[in-house]
């Protein structure tokens, strides 16, 4: 079954989700620092109107971070029933994804804390990972998470 995604690279490393997933990609633009507020997420952000949580996914995967810059992006996810910000290194592709050839993760990347790895799709070579934005955290269980939602 393919599926329309929007693939976006973080450490050079190419992840996917859904379209159906994403309500808009746009730049970064200022963030506002939060206080209390969860290592990985850099803050708030205003994007076509609307404050999104900024979560930098270099930082929630555990890789260096760096500056935002003109290739950087927010990709605007629905996780649950909040919108999130998702800050990475690019977006620039859309694709049509045969989700039927998608690979389990092994067994070394499974976790409670990591059970957001669909699965891992070799296309042509190329390891594109392919996320669930509901699952890349626990919102329920963050009391500090913003609770912006946003009018789709």
């Amino acid at each position: 079954m393919k599926v329309p995604c929007v693939l976006f690279k973080v450490a050079d490393t190419t992840y996917a989700v859904a379209a159906s997933a994403v309500h808009m990609v746009d730049m970064i633009d200022q963030v506002t620092r939060v206080p209390n507020a969860p290592p990985w997420v850099d803050g708030l952000a205003t994007v076509r109107g609307q404050v999104v949580p900024v979560v930098n996914l270099r930082r929630r995967f555990g890789f260096e971070t760096q500056p935002f810059d003109l290739q950087s992006r927010l990709v605007v996810v629905r996780a649950g029933n909040r919108f999130l910000g998702l800050a990475v290194d690019q977006a620039r592709e859309f694709m049509n994804l045969d989700l039927d050839v998608l690979e389990p993760p092994p067994d070394a990347l499974r976790s409670p804390d990591n059970d957001a790895l669909e699965g891992i799709l070799n296309l042509d070579g190329r390891l594109i990972l392919i996320l669930t934005p509901a699952r890349l955290f626990n919102i329920d269980e963050e009391p500090s998470w913003p609770t912006t939602t946003a009018a789709s």
